[in-house]
C-alpha cells in the first residue's frame, strides 16, 4: 500500500552534535523506496569549501561560515527555499533549513536538540577525533560566528517570516533555533537514534 504523508518535504535542524546528520541518514534509509532524497547542506558547504582551497580535507574537524561569502550563502539559503517551493519528497539538513522553511506550506520543519552540552561535545569529539577542549573552544567559537553573520545577513528575512508572523517579539535576539519556529521538536538525549528516527517517521506518514 503507498504511504500518504503529512507533508510534501522535510527539513532537519540543529546545532552541532545534536544528532542531525543521523537523523537524515536514517530518514534517507526508511524513506528512500518511495522516493524519498535526503540532503546535508553541510557536506555541500564543506565539499565546496576544500575544492575552492578554502578548508583542508585532511582536518576532520568542522570549518564555520566565514569560509563563504555572503552572496555564495544567500545563493544556497535561498536556493533551499526555492526548492522547498517546487519540488516534493526531500529532506534538507542544514543549521538553516528550517528558518528558510519559514511561512512554506506543506514543509515539516525538524529542530533536534541535545540539551546535555557533554554529550554534544563528546559527538564532537568521536566524530573528529579531537580533544574534549578542542570540541568545546571549536563549538563556541563555529556557533558565535555562524550566528553573527548569518544574524546581519537575515535581519530582514527575520522581521518578515518570524516577527511578522508573531513568533517572535520584535525587541528579540535572532534565534535561528527557537523551538516555536519548527513543528517537531526531538531531543536527542533522552531519545536514542532508533526513537528519534520513529518520532520524526511518525509525523511524516499519516
Amino acid at each position: 500500500m503507498k504511504k500518504k504523508y503529512s507533508c510534501k518535504n522535510v527539513t532537519i535542524s540543529g546545532l552541532p552534535g545534536s544528532g542531525t546528520t543521523t537523523l537524515l541518514q536514517l530518514l534517507k534509509i526508511e524513506l528512500k523506496f518511495d522516493g524519498w532524497t535526503g540532503y546535508s547542506g553541510g557536506e555541500f558547504m564543506r565539499q565546496y569549501a576544500v575544492e575552492k582551497g578554502l578548508y583542508d580535507n585532511k582536518q576532520k574537524i568542522h570549518h564555520d561560515a566565514m569560509a563563504y561569502g555572503e552572496n555564495f550563502d544567500r545563493q544556497i539559503d535561498l536556493g533551499i527555499r526555492e526548492n522547498l517551493q517546487s519540488k516534493e519528497k526531500w529532506i534538507i539538513e542544514s543549521w538553516l533549513s528550517g528558518f528558510m522553511a519559514q511561512g512554506l506550506p506543506d514543509v515539516l520543519k525538524i529542530l533536534v536538540t541535545c540539551p546535555n552540552d557533554s554529550v554534544r561535545i563528546d559527538r564532537i569529539v568521536n566524530r573528529d577525533e579531537v580533544t574534549v577542549e578542542e570540541a568545546k573552544r571549536h563549538l563556541q567559537q563555529r556557533y558565535e560566528v555562524n550566528l553573527k553573520k548569518w544574524s546581519n545577513m537575515y535581519a530582514e528575512q527575520w522581521q518578515k517570516w518570524v516577527v511578522g508572523h508573531d513568533l517572535a517579539e520584535s525587541n528579540e535576539k535572532i534565534d535561528f533555533w527557537k523551538p516555536e519556529l519548527y513543528d517537531l521538536v526531538i531531543d536527542t538525549y533522552s531519545s536514542n537514534q532508533q526513537q528519534a528516527t520513529k518520532i520524526a517517521l511518525d509525523a511524516i506518514i499519516v
